[in-house]
C-alpha cells in the first residue's frame, strides 16, 4: 500500500518535530505509520530522505559557523594560508566523528534497514537511552564550552552518533548523553550534535534518494518531495526552540517521554494492538 499524500504530510511534520529533539526521529516515524489509515512502515529509505530537510534547516541556522568552517579548512588544508585554527579545527573534528557512523553504517545496512526496525528493539532503545539521557543530565558537570573539545571526545561523540542506526536511540540524544557525561555543557553537547549530523544525514539521505530512483516504495516520491519540504520548515523553528530551552532547562521531561513512549509500545505489542515487524 502507498502512503497517502496526507500521511506523507503528517510524517513530515513528525520528522520536522522530533529530528532535533533527543526522542528519535526514527522511532516515532516507524510508530506513526502503524496508525495512519495506510497502516505501513514507512522504510528506511524515506526517514534517511526526509532527514535531508531538517538538516537543511540546520544549514540555515547555522549557515554562519559551518561556511566559517568550511572556509577555514579548506584554506588549512588546500590553500595553506589558513589564520583561523580553531574553525579548521573544528573541522577535522566533525569529519573525524563522522567516520563511526559512515563504517558502521555500511557494515550492517541490512540489519538497519530491516531487522532493527522491530518495534521492541525501538521500544527497548527508548527507555535505555531515556535512562542514559537523564543519568547524564545529572551527573554530568556541564562546565566545557565547545571551543574545548579534543579529538577524543570527537571521536567519542561519533560513536555515539552511531548508535542512532537503531532506531529509538535518537542522533541527538546519543550525542547529547555523551557529550554531558564528558563534561560539556547543554548547549555545547546541542550544537556540535547539529553539526556533527550534517555529513552522515546528507550523506545517507542522498545516498537513498538516488537508490530509490527507478524502485517501488511504500512511499511515493511526490510524498516524499512533500514530506522534506515540511521537515525542513518545522525542523528549522524546534532548532531555535531546542537550544533556547536547552541553555535553562533540564533534559528531564524528554527522559520522562521517552520511558512512558516505550513502555506504552511494549503494552501495545503484548495487546497485540501493534505488530513488531
Amino acid at each position: 500500500m502507498t502512503i497517502s499524500w496526507l500521511d506523507a504530510a503528517i510524517l513530515g511534520l513528525i520528522q520536522g518535530l522530533t529530528e532535533f529533539l533527543p526522542i528519535s526521529s526514527s522511532a516515532h516515524l516507524r510508530i506513526a505509520g502503524e496508525f495512519l489509515p495506510s497502516a505501513a512502515d514507512p522504510g528506511a529509505t524515506f526517514t534517511a530522505i526526509t532527514q535531508i530537510g531538517t538538516e537543511a534547516a540546520v544549514l540555515v541556522y547555522f549557515w554562519s559557523d559551518i561556511r566559517r568552517i568550511a572556509e577555514a579548512w579548506l584554506r588549512q588544508n588546500v590553500l595553506r594560508t589558513t589564520h583561523d585554527a580553531d574553525h579548521a579545527r573544528m573541522g577535522w573534528l566533525i569529519i573525524v566523528g563522522s567516520i563511526p557512523i559512515v563504517v558502521l553504517g555500511l557494515l550492517f545496512k541490512d540489519q538497519i534497514e530491516h531487522g532493527l526496525r522491530n518495534l521492541y528493539i525501538t521500544a527497548s532503545a527508548l527507555v535505555l537511552f531515556g535512562i542514559i539521557l537523564g543519568v547524564a543530565d545529572r551527573v554530568g558537570s556541564k562546565r566545557l564550552p565547545l571551543a574545548r573539545l579534543t579529538w577524543r571526545d570527537g571521536i567519542l561523540f561519533g560513536f555515539a552518533q552511531a548508535m542512532a542506526l537503531i532506531p529509538g536511540v535518537s542522533r541527538s540524544g546519543g550525542t547529547i548523553s555523551a557529550g554531558l557525561l564528558m563534561g560539556y555543557t547543554r548547549e555545547a553537547a546541542a550544537r556540535y550534535s547539529f553539526l556533527l549530523a550534517v555529513p552522515a544525514v546528507f550523506g545517507s539521505g542522498f545516498y537513498q534518494l538516488f537508490k530509490s530512483i527507478g524502485q517501488e516504495n511504500v512511499v511515493g516520491p511526490g510524498q516524499t518531495a512533500l514530506a522534506t519540504l515540511i521537515a525542513f520548515v518545522v525542523g528549522y523553528a524546534v532548532i531555535v526552540f531546542f537550544l533556547r530551552l536547552v541553555a535553562t532547562r533540564t533534559y528531564l521531561p524528554f527522559v520522562l517521554y521517552r520511558i512512558a513512549m516505550g513502555l506504552g509500545i511494549i503494552a501495545l505489542l503484548w495487546a497485540g494492538q501493534l505488530s513488531p515487524l
